[in-house]
Parts: structure tokens; sequence; C-alpha cells
């Protein structure tokens, strides 16, 4: 495993989008076990990419307008009515006193559902995984598997790190219904902001 894979596997998965925004969110509206569901949902939902990339099923994408632009919508909408519960206090940042998690399968499905609804996700890995494998690799779909691994590994324990920071002042904010309005407000700007970016992805 070269050191230039997980240095830029890291930089990847630290960088803000949609599954560190609803970690956190997940963090600081049901605390920190809620925060570890949820990473491990956002997790889960990069299995499809890393599989689409390693068979190679990611080229589909990139080449069909038609199935990149389907999936591209469903990401979009899915973002758009993530903001539209979090404003209406029903969705990811919903704060209740009992940090025990409402739903684990709600959380997990939502968590996928935010990764998976991103084609450019495939795209990416696409194009990532195979830098990391040498022409002359003897068995380069094992070794896309191994990388494809040790990247899920890495965004699990990113996700989590980024979750229990956020549940660790969950109590400053929930005692302020001034501060949770206006970190309502922001989530759910993010989620837009998030879903006009998307929108406006070319393959």
């Amino acid at each position: 495993m070269s050191i230039e894979f997980l240095l830029t596997s890291l930089i990847v998965v630290a960088a803000p989008g949609t599954g560190v925004l609803y970690t956190l969110a997940a963090g600081l509206s049901r605390g920190a076990r809620a925060s570890v569901v949820a990473a491990f949902g956002c997790t889960l939902g990069i299995v499809p990419h890393m599989a689409a990339a390693i068979t190679g099923l990611a080229a589909i994408l990139h080449t069909s307008a038609l199935a990149f632009q389907a999936l591209k919508i469903l990401g979009v909408l899915y973002l758009l009515y993530m903001a539209w519960n979090t404003l209406r206090e029903q969705g990811t940042l919903k704060v209740e006193a009992d940090t025990a998690p409402r739903s684990a399968w709600r959380m997990i499905v939502s968590g996928v559902l935010v990764n998976i609804l991103n084609p450019k996700l495939s795209i990416f890995f696409f194009a990532f995984l195979p830098q990391f494998v040498s022409a002359g690799e003897p068995d380069a779909f094992m070794r896309m598997a191994e990388l494809s691994g040790v990247f899920m590994a890495l965004t699990f324990i990113v996700f989590v790190g980024y979750g229990v920071c956020a549940a660790s002042v969950r109590a400053h904010i929930i005692s302020r219904p001034r501060v949770l309005s206006w970190m309502r407000r922001t989530f759910a700007a993010a989620f837009v902001a998030l879903g006009a970016k998307l929108a406006l992805a070319e393959r």
C-alpha cells in the first residue's frame, strides 16, 4: 500500500461533502452513537460505486448521457428533500433529548442514499483506483478490491471522527434554541448548495 494512495484517499475523504455533512448533522442531533451509524451508512453507500469502478460499469455513466442525467436528477432531488426535512425539524437535524437512535435502519438507508445517488463518485473511482494499480499487476481485480477496502475504512474512521466531534458540542447546541435554529438553516442551505453543485456537474 503506497503512502501516495493513503494520503490522496485521506484528502478526498476529509474534504467536505454530502457524507461529511450528514454525519456531522447526525452527531449534533442525536449524539455520538448516531454519528457512528450515519458514518456506517455513508461508507456502505460507497460500495456500489467501488464495484462499478472495479467491474468497469462506471464507464456506462461516463458514456451514457441518459444514465448519468437520471442518476444525477435523483441525487439532486434527494438532497433537496433532506434540506426540506431539516427545515421542518423532521430530518437530519431533528434534535431530541434522548440520544438513542430513533431508527438505525433509517439512518443507514439515508446515509447510503446520500452517496449512492451521486454519479460523480462512480466516475471518480473509475479514474482514481487504476492510478494505483500497475500495468503488470498479476491480479488487478484483487488489488483494486484491496484499495477499495482501505478507502472505505478511511472513510468510516474519518466520518466517525467528524461525528463524534460534533456530538461533543451537542449539549451546548440543544440548550440554545437560537443557535439550533441557525444551524438548521445552515445545514439546509448546505444541502441545497450541494444539490446545486451536483445539478451543474458534467460527465
